[in-house]
């Protein structure tokens, strides 16, 4: 459904992960970057999707900090695992995390925001509606 792409806003492709279908994480010779097709988008939140560029039918994103927006919220959706090669998971994502609020803090607070709405929409009680009044006559 989805090729891996061949050129990146940062060269020619060298190596090519796909992390989720759509989604893949290019490198060239010392450097590289995610690409998010544009038609699967719509996966990453309005915030994610404004950390990247558009390009080519991509939303881009540069390497090291950037992508790491893409990362976070496949992981969030459960879209995307750490990898399997990563020891200590928890260090992995707790890095990932102050990487993201300390160069992406508009995207951090956008995305604490939705977590929040999210765990008051979850904790809210269920509405109760009054059963309709039988009337046996």
């Amino acid at each position: 459904m989805f090729s891996t792409p061949k050129n990146s806003p940062w060269g020619m492709v060298e190596a090519c992960d796909t992390l989720y279908p759509g989604v893949f994480m290019v490198s060239i010779e010392g450097h590289g970057g995610t690409m998010v097709s544009e038609h699967i988008a719509a996966i990453l939140s309005p915030a994610a999707q404004k950390s990247g560029f558009k390009l080519g039918g991509y939303i881009c994103f540069e390497q090291n900090t950037h992508e790491l927006v893409v990362q976070r919220e496949l992981l969030d959706k459960k879209l995307w695992a750490i990898p399997g090669r990563v020891r200590d998971k928890a260090a992995f994502e707790e890095n990932m995390n102050n990487i993201l609020r300390r160069h992406n803090p508009d995207y951090w607070r956008s995305r604490q925001k939705g977590l929040e709405q999210a765990q008051r929409r979850h904790n809210a009680p269920a509405r109760q509606t009054a059963a309709p009044a039988y009337d046996a006559r």
